[in-house]
């Protein structure tokens, strides 16, 4: 198993955990991270298709926050 493997594993738990929150804002938080790292990982791969979603869900998450949602 390689590094990036390692990686994508570990960036899938990220997001596994941040839909475990219970608090809007702890999950929002969380998952903008994962998603942070699921581009780094779609990066690495050259998969623009991951690199696209993560990017709009971050922008979603950034938003309600400012919103306060």
């Amino acid at each position: 198993m390689s590094n990036i493997e390692i990686y994508g594993y570990i960036s899938m738990i990220v997001v596994i955990i941040s839909m475990m929150m219970k608090n809007m804002k702890w999950l929002r938080i969380l998952n903008s991270i994962s998603c942070a790292m699921c581009i780094v990982y779609g990066m690495f791969l050259g998969a623009y298709p991951i690199i696209l979603l993560n990017s709009i869900v971050i922008g979603i998450n950034v938003f309600r926050l400012i919103k306060g949602e």
